[in-house]
Order: structure tokens, then C-alpha cells, then sequence
């Protein structure tokens, strides 16, 4: 770790210092969304950009990492919404519809979902981003997916079935776009039958 620079404050360890190169590439995104530079994010922090490069390869992967830093406080949010959903079909359609209402909201979540520069889905929908990001979201589900007859693999596979209709929506979100109840609707019509019958056909309240 370098021991000068840093605006005269070095950092104690790797940690931190990673901690501060996260932390000014979320001011960064505040100002101007993800279209920061390696420059910048190094001239905030009074380092020189090879500092910074010795964290982070580039500066999509610096994006990416801010991004997944911050959903955990959206994983946390749509646990709590989800909370009384036990039925496996009715939570995975909660769950698409709740992150797509929320991706307009959440600059974090739309950095790593909405194609573009840093999006999860720049990669591929199966990339391990956006594959570790959708098995967090189905851990946080109050389900028993034991119980439902659902193992690791069948996880897996529904991970990637969840995130290519969410990856589906956000591309093209229809004419008119599907909201609220419509939305619900139509996943429960067409996505709830792949894991089982929901126990009711709109989302809790």
C-alpha cells in the first residue's frame, strides 16, 4: 500500500483503503451517475491513478463493486417486503415486479441490472454478477425451498430464469409499460406456473 498522497491521510491498511476508493466512487455516481473516470475517482482522493489501479483493474470494475456494495441495503428492503410470502410462485413474482418498480429509484440497482457500461447484464445474464446478485435475492426469501422441491441446482436455474425476465423488462418494458397489478398479473399468468400455482394471483399488500 502507498504511504504518501491521500490528501496527506494515508490509509491504515488495504481495507480502508479500498473503503475510500468505494466511498469516492459513490460521491462520483451521486454527481454524474456511473460515467466517472479512473482520473477522477484518484484526483478526488489526492492519489495518483495507478493507486487506484492497484484496487481496481478498470474503472467498469470499480462501478461494479460500488453497485454490489449498495444493493445490500435493497436485498434488506425487499426481504422485509416479502416477508409474509411463503408460497414460492407468488415470491419470485413479487420479487421481479418489486425490483423493477425499484430500478428507476435505486441508481445502485440500475447500475448493476440496466444494460450499459457497468450493468450486470453488460456481461451476459449469466455472468456471476448478476447470477450471485439474483441467488441473494432468492436467499432473502421467506421460503422453503426444500420444502418446495427446489435444490442448489434448481436454484440456480431459477436465478437465471428470474433475471432474463427482469433482463427482458428493462429492455423492453412493453407498450404501454406493465405496472403495479397489470405487471403482477402477467408474471403470475406466465412465470408463476414454471414453479407452481401461487396461492393468489396479485402480490401482498
Amino acid at each position: 500500500m502507498r504511504t504518501h498522497g491521500w490528501s496527506g491521510t494515508a490509509p491504515a491498511d488495504d481495507v480502508e483503503a479500498v473503503e475510500r476508493i468505494l466511498t469516492a466512487a459513490r460521491s462520483a455516481i451521486e454527481r454524474r451517475g456511473g460515467e466517472f473516470t479512473m482520473a477522477e475517482i484518484a484526483r478526488d482522493l489526492g492519489v495518483t491513478r495507478q493507486t487506484v489501479y492497484r484496487y481496481f483493474p478498470n474503472a467498469d470494475a470499480l462501478l461494479r463493486a460500488t453497485a454490489i456494495a449498495e444493493t445490500g441495503r435493497f436485498l434488506d428492503v425487499l426481504a422485509e417486503h416479502l416477508a409474509g410470502i411463503r408460497d414460492p410462485a407468488r415470491a419470485v413474482v413479487e420479487g421481479i415486479a418489486y425490483t423493477l418498480e425499484r430500478l428507476s429509484e435505486d441508481p445502485y440497482l440500475s447500475l448493476l441490472l440496466t444494460p450499459g457500461r457497468a450493468g450486470g447484464f453488460s456481461a451476459g445474464v449469466t455472468s456471476d454478477t448478476a447470477l450471485t446478485f439474483g441467488r441473494s435475492i432468492l436467499e432473502r426469501f421467506a421460503v422453503d425451498w426444500t420444502q418446495a422441491g427446489i435444490g442448489d441446482a434448481g436454484l440456480d436455474e431459477l436465478v437465471e430464469h428470474m433475471l432474463r425476465i427482469v433482463q427482458s423488462f428493462v429492455i423492453d418494458p412493453g407498450r404501454p409499460p406493465r405496472r403495479g397489478p397489470d405487471l403482477r398479473d402477467y408474471l403470475t399468468k406466465w412465470v408463476a406456473p414454471a414453479i407452481g400455482a401461487p396461492t393468489a394471483p396479485s402480490a401482498a399488500d
